[in-house]
This record gives structure tokens, sequence and C-alpha cells, in this order.
């Protein structure tokens, strides 16, 4: 569905069924240079079981007009107005990468509006090597290649795919392509510069579930688990030989840990 988030039309999907506000809310975060794609699967099974789902574009990404929002604080008040936009209610938000402290941000900022928290693949701190952050701003290819390279764990790289005739490696690098000039570089560099993941992580006072992948090369378990430790009471799920891109290389692993 189209709406308008602070005077900005922005494309949410909603899982293939309408969003009703009365119904629990979830709410999916993409990503750096990514869109609601990520979330093909996992919409649909929380908008067909008895959830309202918001799977947006963020400004700039995807079908949403605007610019990319420069830092992980505008992204978490953005992501409460959508929620006021629907006029839906408390909501669990589930982050990956970016996403993941788009979402811990918003928990902070907004506590009134959200439930519960499932962050993917993340990390207190997402520093991003000059080399990468050099070709995203020159919107230099070899940044996507990368991200696809880096992302993927070992076993989505020698053909992992789940859906016959699927490569997951061009499958991502695909979404990256089709994003426009700058907007990578935008995200990448709100990730490098987020200093307050601790901080934000110190004010949670709702249920918290970090799902970390065991071969992950960009958020490493191990940054993972440091910081459900400055969580009080967080759970942490570890899928075994996944890479950063659990919703394609794992995505039945991870629905069953989105759901428990």
């Amino acid at each position: 569905m189209q709406l308008s988030v602070n005077g900005v039309e922005a494309f949410v999907a909603t899982g293939g069924k309408p969003f009703e506000k009365s119904l629990p809310a979830v709410v999916l975060l993409h990503g750096a240079g990514f869109d609601h794609s990520t979330w093909a699967l996992h919409s649909r099974w929380f908008a067909h079981h008895g959830y309202a789902v918001l799977a947006p574009d963020l400004p700039g990404h995807g079908r949403s007009s605007g610019k990319p929002l420069p830092t992980i604080a505008a992204m978490a008040d953005w992501t409460a107005a959508l929620l006021d936009a629907t006029s839906a209610r408390p909501a669990k938000l589930i982050g990956h990468s970016m996403g993941s402290l788009i979402a811990l941000e918003t928990a902070a900022r907004h506590p009134d509006k959200v439930s519960s928290l499932s962050l993917i693949g993340t990390a207190a701190t997402m520093t991003v090597g000059p080399d990468l952050l050099n070709a995203a701003e020159a919107n230099d290819p070899a940044a996507i290649d990368m991200v696809s390279i880096w992302g993927l764990g070992f076993k989505a790289e020698l053909g992992g795919s789940l859906a016959p005739g699927l490569w997951m490696h061009q499958g991502a690098q695909r979404v990256l392509q089709q994003s426009r000039p700058g907007v990578l570089y935008s995200d990448l560099n709100a990730c490098n510069t987020y200093q307050n993941a601790t901080a934000a992580a110190a004010q949670i006072k709702i249920p918290v579930t970090l799902i970390l992948g065991e071969r992950d090369m960009m958020t490493p378990a191990k940054a993972g688990k440091a910081l459900a430790a400055a969580i009080p009471g967080a759970r942490t799920v570890v899928l075994p030989g996944a890479g950063h891109m659990m919703m394609a290389e794992q995505p039945d692993e991870l629905l069953a840990a989105l759901q428990s």
C-alpha cells in the first residue's frame, strides 16, 4: 500500500492481506540498500497468522519517494511516524542488519510504540571498512560485489537456495543494483556512524530476541552476543552455518526463531 509518512509517499508491503489496525502489528525493517522484498516469505507468514504487517521501503528505497535518511536516529523517528500514520497498535519490530539498529533505536526513543524486538544479524557497532564506504560513495559496482560476497554464508555461495533454479548471490546483487545512486552509501554511513546501541540497549524493558548467523562475516555472532549482554533478559538464537543474509539462506529456521 502507499501512504504518506511525514508528508512523503512511502510504499509499505502488508504480506498479501489488507492492513488491519485492530490486529497485533509487526514492522519488518530491511537492511542497507535493500527494500521490502527482503521479507517476501516472513511478511506473508505473519499476515496470514493474525498479524497486521508493515514491511516498508524506507525513504529513498524501493518504491518509496524522498531521499534516504542519513542517520539511524532519523530512521527510528520515521518508523515511529509510520506507526502513527497507520494508527497501528504497539508493534513487534523485526529488523535485519541496519534495520536491527533502527528497531533498537525506535524502542529506546519511542517505547510506547514497541511491544517486542527481534534483531537479526546485529551488533552494537556496525563498522564499515573504508574500501566498501569509498566504493559505495563513488557508486562503484564493486560495493555491491563486496556486500553480496561478504553477506552470504559459505553454503549459500555453493548454490544452497531452497528454490530450484534461483541463485542467492545474484538475487542479492540485483536488488542492490536497482537501488538509486547514493542510497547504499547513505545507509552504510549511517551504520558506520551510529554509536548509541549500547545506551539504547540499556533502556529496553520489552522482550528481545537476537538471531545471529554462525558464519556471519558482516556482523559476527560474537559481536551480536556482546549486544545481547547489554539488553536485560535478551534471548539469543544462533543459526548454524548461516551468514548475514539469513532471510534467504535459512528462511524456515529464521521464521521458527521469530515465532518462538
